[in-house]
């Protein structure tokens, strides 16, 4: 009796064009998604702040480092510093600056936007100082 000579299993192909595939396709997908905000203009000199002596924004409620609340000089009372909340955001509701001492607690100053809230002030935007060199 003769047998039929076997033939090797076959090898399967390894997957390595779908990797590929997908490799490539990431790449692309981040030099697209990586331009979408626009440089700025060469011709465009950015505003130096150097040497500007700092002041507070006209209607915005000073918060000390121990948490009182100076309202145009004058302490106030956080409860009552929402009412003064300006009408004039995007979606009509009102806005509240703040400025917080920077050794004021971050959770001293949740509890005070949140009181902000209560009262309210439908946003609230902190201004800080930045300084760009």
């Amino acid at each position: 009796m003769r047998l039929a000579a076997a033939s090797p299993p076959a090898r399967k192909p390894e997957p390595t064009i779908a990797l590929i595939n997908i490799v490539f396709l990431m790449l692309i997908f981040f030099l697209i998604a990586g331009t979408l905000a626009p440089p700025l203009d060469k011709d465009l000199t950015l505003v130096r702040t150097e040497g500007l002596e700092g002041r507070e924004p006209p209607d915005a409620l000073m918060i000390r480092s121990d948490g009182t609340a100076i309202w145009r000089g004058r302490e106030i009372d956080i409860a009552d510093a929402a009412r003064h909340a300006k009408t004039g955001s995007e979606d009509g509701g009102n806005v509240m600056r703040i400025v917080p001492d920077r050794d004021l607690p971050a959770i001293r100053l949740i509890e005070i936007a949140e009181e902000l809230r209560r009262g309210g002030a439908a946003r609230i935007f902190v201004v800080t100082e930045r300084g760009l060199e």
